[in-house]
């Protein structure tokens, strides 16, 4: 079995799951747990769109994330958009791991800020963590943000206090 196979179940997964949690986001977009967090809207598109890095990572060798004239961060319009674009960015991302060769997630990829090289990794390390691992944690913090506005929060790994399978 080649990485890129043994990666998807667990793709699809936390992707499923994702999912789940983005389709409870409030039309209600701007409201923070506190002032220096992300609003909700703003964390839940970021979840929406870090599939996008799949085939990036896939297809590039580095990747600047401050370019000159800046990065346009996508707005949010309406819950059922964004669980749209995030189905469209799960899609693609599948298709682009499931042709992945394990010589192709081997090479280097790397980060950089600004000019300044942040870290160098294997694709496919930059693919657990800073697109399957950074995704569960935004999740996490998503669904916290569902309970402290009196939302149902979904069972992730199990049942939750609001859904006992």
């Amino acid at each position: 079995m080649s990485i890129a196979q043994s990666l998807l179940p667990e793709f699809d997964q936390e992707m499923k799951t994702t999912r789940k949690i983005l389709e409870r986001i409030p039309e209600t977009p701007g409201w923070k747990p506190h002032a220096k967090s992300f609003s909700i809207g703003d964390l839940a598109l970021h979840v929406a769109n870090l599939p996008t890095w799949t085939k990036m990572t896939l297809d590039l060798s580095e990747l600047e994330i401050n370019p000159p004239g800046g990065f346009k961060r996508p707005v949010f319009s309406t819950t059922q958009a964004m669980v749209a674009d995030f189905d469209r960015n799960v899609k693609e991302a599948r298709e682009a791991l499931s042709k992945a060769s394990d010589q192709q997630l081997m090479e280097p990829w790397t980060l950089i800020k600004d000019g300044v090289r942040l870290f160098t990794l294997p694709k496919v390390a930059v693919l657990r963590s800073w697109v399957m691992n950074h995704l569960i944690h935004h999740r996490g913090q998503l669904s916290v943000y569902l309970r402290l506005n009196d939302i149902a929060v979904p069972g992730v790994y199990g049942p939750s206090a609001d859904e006992p399978m």
